[in-house]
Parts: structure tokens; sequence; C-alpha cells
């Protein structure tokens, strides 16, 4: 499996988060070759302000390993982590960081892209114009 594959797992969660109203972002947890944790936004559905898609993932892969280090996985994500969710990665430890779409308006590249922890390998624009587009098309159909 490569990036691109579970990318497209990260899509089919940012799908769902988008037929329930909530916007489009999907995360999954690849662990040793394995996704441990699927996640999408729930904010609106928990009426929870960090209720992200990564949050929701770190959280699922932490139970499931059994403990608070992700630094053997790798996070997926169809767009780029807010300050946040970035946060949340670094305190992960998590291995690596794979991200589709980059957010200009929010992500933590511009407010604080040193956030990760220092041993965070990451990967921008995998599936970059899916990514994107998922959004844009989530947007326009709220302005109609």
């Amino acid at each position: 499996m490569d990036d691109s594959y579970y990318m497209k797992q990260a899509l089919l969660e940012a799908q769902k988060a988008g037929e329930r109203g909530e916007v489009p972002v999907g995360a999954v947890v690849v662990c040793k070759d394995r996704i441990i944790a699927r996640a999408h936004n729930l904010t609106e559905t928990l009426t929870d302000v960090t209720a992200h898609a990564e949050m929701q993932a770190i959280t699922a892969a932490a139970s499931t390993l059994g403990g608070k280090y992700l630094n053997e996985c790798a996070l997926y994500v169809t767009v780029e982590p807010c300050v946040m969710c970035a946060g949340a990665i670094a305190w992960a430890q998590t291995g690596k960081l794979v991200f589709g779409a980059e957010d200009e308006k929010r992500g933590y590249q511009r407010y604080a892209p040193q956030a990760l922890h220092p041993k965070t390998m990451v990967v921008k624009g995998v599936l970059a114009d899916e990514c994107a587009a998922l959004m844009k098309n989530f947007f326009a159909a709220k302005r109609k």
C-alpha cells in the first residue's frame, strides 16, 4: 500500500462527513501497514469545536494501541491540519503526517510551522486536487 491508497481511505471518511453536513475532512491512522483508526469531522454532530477528524483519529488510534504515542504510525488527512490538530499530532509524537490539500487560511504551516514533533515526517499534496475539490464543492453547495 502507498500514500495514495491510504489518502483514498481518508477521502472516503471525508465524504461521510460531507453527507452528514460536516466540513468534509477525513483521516485514517496506519500502523505497520494496517489501518487502525478511521475518522471524520464531527464538530456539528457533537457540537464540539475540537471534534476535528485528526483529533477523532488520534483518540481512536491511541485506544486501539493502548498507549498515547503514535510514533510508529502515519496519519493521513485530506486537508492540512489546523494549529490545534498540529499540536495534538505533536503530543502524540506521530511518526508521519500525510495531507492532501493545503489550508492557506487556517493551516498550521501559516500560523505555527514548527508545531509538529521534530521527528514527524511530513508529506504534502497527496491527492491534493481531489481533496481540495471535495472542500470547494461542499462550500459552493452551502452558498447556494
